[in-house]
């Protein structure tokens, strides 16, 4: 094994209600049996990911961390490398993997020999029961200003491709990299939004690349700095993404941005349909980070525990809803929260310690408003393979939303949601088709038609 693939510590009540037919109860208690059975192929419905950054002396042992990241409701998570103890300890959990391939590897994986040993080394022994739903080659490469590096980038991205393409994984792992918005050139108005010149040379065949195999463009997004650095030209709600602030509009597009996440995120759109037409229309922005610091040093003054707990409660709760941004109203926001735990060992400002939802010895921050926890609907239908997945009791929706859920039936890709608890019939956003009560139909060969009757 190279040097530079050795693990690397960097980073990061079902109730029945009143009404409820005898019938359906049994039905339901046939849903809990089942989901208790299936729940380690099942991945959270919700869109929200977290970071797990491990870049501290006073974490909890990568076994500890699955339960945590369960009782947030998430099923998706980024790690920053291929920590053999942290593969494991995800293993049959059902949670989504985002693995990080670290900048020293770049040079090593460009080849596509050193590629294919990579995978092998680090992603293969832990197959299938650790779902690996991308590898994210790299992380904010092209604004290090490390050219050798930057050079590196897309070959370590095309080797790792054809690694994975030649065992027959690419439609179950992406390969991609994770971009700062610094390679925006210009951010605002959105429809303004345009990528920086001396980075064109890198974007534009990096853009060729996620349309040719179907890969999202990752960006870490972070209000946070936009605010610190123009508070006073930056609305601090507009910042936090609440829901009540009344906005801002481009002037250009006439498009109303209701929050800055998703204005920025429209920016990436826009840029990306500046340097690069075709791609545009096929090229999917997703946010690898997204977060708010609760501490900070003296001059820090929005990193507090109120403003950290508004934004990442405000995070979760737009990405849960299912809902695109203005320019991409049909694509559903996808987002990590960054990060899971505080790390004392991550150099800068003292802000850089203090994005974490819980403290090393796993309590809260702070406590959230929101979670995708919270969210009392459930989805069945999905899930690992060809296994029909209901999990959550009421309270957890899951379903697969790896590369290869591409190639499931239309029905299996397009959840349907209902209240186990509560009566049936809250529809969410997303769905293009709905029956009111009848929650589970056969995905892949599972049974159908449990919950006909409310």
């Amino acid at each position: 094994m190279a040097p530079c693939c050795s693990p690397l510590q960097v980073a990061w009540d079902l109730r029945r209600p009143r009404g409820f037919p005898l019938a359906a109860a049994l039905c339901a208690a046939a849903v809990v049996a089942l989901s208790l059975a299936l729940a380690s192929d099942a991945t959270s419905a919700s869109l929200v990911g977290i970071n797990y950054g491990r870049v501290g002396s006073n974490l909890p042992p990568p076994q500890d961390v699955p339960p945590l990241v369960r009782s947030l409701g998430i099923g998706r998570v980024r790690v920053y490398d291929a920590d053999p103890a942290v593969l494991r300890a995800f293993s049959k959990t059902g949670v989504e993997l985002v693995v990080g391939v670290p900048d020293q590897c770049l040079a090593s994986v460009a080849d596509p020999g050193g590629a294919a040993q990579w995978l092998k080394e680090n992603v293969l022994p832990f197959l299938p029961d650790t779902k690996v739903a991308a590898l994210a080659v790299g992380n904010e490469v092209l604004t290090g200003n490390d050219t050798a590096l930057s050079r590196a980038l897309l070959p370590a991205m095309e080797s790792l491709h054809g690694a994975v393409a030649a065992l027959g994984l690419d439609k179950q792992i992406a390969v991609t990299t994770a971009h700062s918005l610094r390679v925006l050139g210009t951010s605002f108005p959105p429809s303004a939004g345009a990528f920086r010149k001396d980075l064109l040379p890198y974007l534009c065949p990096v853009l060729d690349y996620h349309a040719r195999t179907g890969s999202p463009f990752l960006v870490n997004a972070y209000p946070y700095f936009a605010y610190s650095d123009d508070p006073k030209g930056v609305h601090l709600d507009y910042a936090l993404l609440e829901p009540g602030y009344p906005g801002v509009p481009d002037p250009n597009s006439g498009l109303h941005y209701p929050n800055l996440l998703v204005a920025q995120v429209d920016a990436v759109y826009h840029a990306i349909a500046a340097a690069n037409a075709a791609a545009s229309r096929v090229v999917e922005v997703r946010v690898s980070e997204t977060g708010w610091p609760s501490a900070g040093s003296p001059n820090e003054t929005a990193a507090t525990p109120q403003n950290a707990a508004r934004y990442n409660s405000n995070a979760m709760r737009l990405v849960a809803e299912g809902k695109g941004t203005p320019l991409k109203p049909g694509v559903p926001l996808r987002a990590y929260v960054f990060a899971l735990f505080n790390e004392n060992l991550k150099p800068g400002l003292a802000s850089e310690r203090n994005y974490g939802l819980y403290k090393p010895d796993g309590t809260h921050a702070y406590e959230l408003s929101f979670t995708p926890a919270s969210d009392n609907s459930t989805v069945v239908c999905g899930g690992g393979g060809n296994n029909l997945t209901i999990c959550g009791g009421g309270v957890i929706p899951y379903y697969n939303i790896s590369a290869a859920s591409s190639n499931l039936p239309k029905f299996a890709r397009e959840p349907f949601l209902t209240r186990l608890a509560g009566g049936c019939g809250r529809k969410r956003q997303r769905q293009s088709w709905w029956w009111q009560c009848e929650i589970i139909k056969t995905c892949g060969g599972g049974p159908a038609g449990l919950m006909a009757d409310c």
